[in-house]
């Protein structure tokens, strides 16, 4: 029987103790949890701060206000804000961080919804966490990554001794998925195609567009890319 590796989170997340009152502990510059998670989500779908005050009716200052400095805003103003940014309450205010998702009952009016290209692109953004998986001579293993796309590609950071380094020139599958507990709705991206590794002229471009280093810390300095040759998605709807 082919054993399957399950690895813990290449990395925590930015907070290691996550607070779920409106006040969460405040970082470096009295920027909060709160703040971090909105920055995160409004980069990842390319929201300037400007544009979500829009979708959520409230002014542009407040966002930068909410994003710098540790805020208790109303639950109709988190309300607004996690809806325009497509997340819940609870994934925005980091009360979710530490609960297994899926366990909400199944609705009867749920159906599979295919994803064209355009849309598993839109999704995957410019970059976020996402699981690469890879064989082993163990057997297939999967490890979360932070990535980035450029393109059609798809890229993240290793070290050069890391099990995902030595997939290089294999056959390898990227996911990614939102979950949402409350609605029993979620989404899922996967794109397959072969892992390969990237120039030194890649590697300093990739680096510049990086967003953020890795999470799990260390020298992870390899570039790693992926052109997927096959990209698809699902979405649970309710109709």
């Amino acid at each position: 029987m082919t054993r399957t590796q399950h690895t813990g989170p290449q990395a925590a997340a930015e907070g290691t103790k996550t607070s779920t009152r409106e006040s969460p502990a405040t970082g470096v510059g009295g920027q909060s949890d709160l703040g971090r998670r909105l920055v995160a989500r409004r980069e990842a779908l390319g929201l300037s701060r400007e544009d979500l005050a829009r979708l959520c009716g409230v002014d542009g200052n407040y966002i930068g206000y909410l994003e710098e400095h540790a805020a208790s805003p109303s639950i109709g103003t988190l309300v607004r804000i996690a809806d325009a940014l497509g997340v819940t309450v609870d994934d925005l205010t980091g009360a979710s961080s530490g609960h297994v998702q899926g366990r909400s009952s199944e609705r009867r009016d749920a159906s599979l919804e295919t994803l064209d290209t355009a849309e598993c692109l839109r999704l995957l953004g410019t970059h976020g966490i996402g699981r690469i998986a890879v064989f082993t001579v163990e057997g297939p293993a999967v490890f979360p990554v932070n990535y980035l796309v450029t393109g059609d590609t798809i890229a993240f950071r290793t070290a050069a001794e890391a099990v995902i380094a030595s997939a290089t020139e294999t056959e390898v599958a990227f996911e990614i998925d939102r979950i949402d507990d409350v609605t029993a709705e979620g989404w899922s991206v996967l794109a397959v195609g072969e892992l390969e590794a990237t120039t030194d002229e890649e590697q300093r471009n990739l680096s510049a567009l990086a967003r953020s280093r890795p999470w799990a810390g260390g020298p992870r300095t390899l570039w790693m890319k992926l052109d997927p040759v096959r990209l698809t998605g699902r979405r649970v709807v309710h109709r």
